[in-house]
């Protein structure tokens, strides 16, 4: 009998976002009548049509593919050229900051991204993972053997957990202790807090003298629009000697069901290998994806390139405003019911504290029973998400005034 990873028999019953599908199927059964005035807030995919640029571009791509004289087969598992210098122009150079073409790798996900690089990391690595967290970062690393089982909160062991609370502005403390691996995200899943210069320098120094890497997700960078917050982790000196970047156009361009992101590694950062000798990490993620990937697809790519013509610019700026339009009534609307708010300024998502003495999932069901919108509840997160919820400001205006009025005038708190 061929034999399985045990580590997935770690995991936890059930991936967080199945849990409340499950959920909210059964709520639909059992209602009828509520199921048809049920509105989603809970999962943070996007529901605006995909920018005219961008879809321009595609059908002109689908063109060229029905074309013999320039159609196209398999792609740069690495990206097209095409794609990647405008990421590196738009993204790093125009803004001053020192990232290449070549250390740029194109993808169909971050979510993806930040799972499968741990493929060229080997064991024994400390790994450190804020608190409350997207479930990605812990789940992949329960699957790849990093940790040991998980107690009755849900935490494993061997991960370090570093806990993000309002006291703290939701970026977590230094650790006392030393990590090989270390997870950040900003502006944060599901928070929805972003970290100052002076923070990411702390942390950057952190890595450096310890000689770890940071993990730097990115995907909601378009959504900061507060001056002085840093868009990327490569804007702090030294950050390139020691992060990898992950960026999407999934929350930006609308590309949740097209696919298409990238990460960035650059060129000198290294790593040891388990006799101490130092090796540049580049050529093992290039070796990783030319092995096990071929590449986003030439339509997606050209669809993603357009995002960066002066149109498509303006087009994904508009859809930036009308999700951070909604963050803002929903926010509002939670503060005008007296509850405690976070977020919702440089994210698309508003961290809410539940009211006093209900549970993240006991507030769920209040909240899907009572006025029938789905939200995350804070405890799918991490521990030190119980007593929380999130809201998702990815839908339309009417939706999203819709929930605020419901949340006004109908939810019992």
């Amino acid at each position: 009998m061929a034999r399985i990873n045990d580590n997935y028999l770690k995991l936890k019953a059930g991936y967080l976002f199945p849990e409340i599908g499950r959920r909210v199927a059964s709520f639909n059964q059992a209602n009828p009548e509520g199921a048809q005035r049920l509105i989603r807030c809970g999962i943070g995919d996007v529901t605006e049509a995909l920018p005219p640029a961008c879809r321009e571009a595609m059908h002109r791509a689908v063109d060229e593919l029905g074309d013999r004289a320039t159609f196209k087969g398999y792609g740069p598992e690495q990206g097209y050229a095409f794609l990647r210098d405008a990421i590196a122009k738009h993204d790093y150079t125009d803004r001053g900051v020192d990232v290449g073409a070549d250390e740029i790798f194109v993808s169909d996900g971050s979510k993806c991204d930040t799972g499968n690089i741990l493929d060229i990391f080997g064991p024994g690595n400390r790994i450190a993972i804020t608190d409350p967290v997207y479930p990605v970062y812990v789940d992949t690393n329960v699957m790849i053997g990093n940790t040991g089982g998980a107690d009755d909160s849900g935490a494993y062991a061997g991960l370090l957990y570093m806990p993000c609370t309002p006291e703290n502005g939701f970026v977590p403390a230094i650790p006392t202790e030393r990590a090989d691996l270390i997870y950040l995200c900003y502006p944060n899943n599901p928070t929805g807090a972003t970290a100052t210069f002076s923070q990411l320098r702390d942390w950057v120094a952190y890595a450096r003298s310890n000689d770890a890497i940071i993990l730097y997700d990115a995907a909601y960078d378009a959504y900061i629009v507060e001056e002085g917050v840093p868009r990327s982790i490569f804007e702090i000196e030294g950050a390139r000697e020691c992060a990898i970047e992950f960026r999407s156009f999934s929350k930006t361009a609308g590309f949740t069901g097209v696919r298409c992101a990238y990460t960035v590694v650059p060129r000198n950062l290294k790593g040891r290998t388990a006799d101490g000798t130092e090796q540049l990490i580049h050529p093992l993620w290039a070796r990783r994806q030319t092995t096990k990937f071929n590449g986003v697809s030439y339509i997606v790519q050209k669809g993603a390139e357009a995002v960066f013509s002066p149109s498509g610019q303006s087009q994904v700026a508009a859809l930036v405003e009308h999700y951070l339009g909604n963050a803002k009534l929903l926010r509002e609307a939670c503060q005008q019911r007296g509850l405690a708010v976070y977020g919702g300024i440089n994210a698309p998502y508003i961290w809410v504290a539940c009211p006093s003495g209900l549970g993240s999932w006991e507030f769920f069901d209040r909240m899907l029973q009572e006025i029938n919108v789905v939200i995350t509840p804070g405890a799918g997160f991490g521990a030190a998400g119980e007593g929380y919820f999130r809201i998702s400001a990815f839908n339309s205006r009417d939706n999203a005034k819709e929930v605020c009025r419901r949340i006004v005038e109908e939810l019992r708190l």
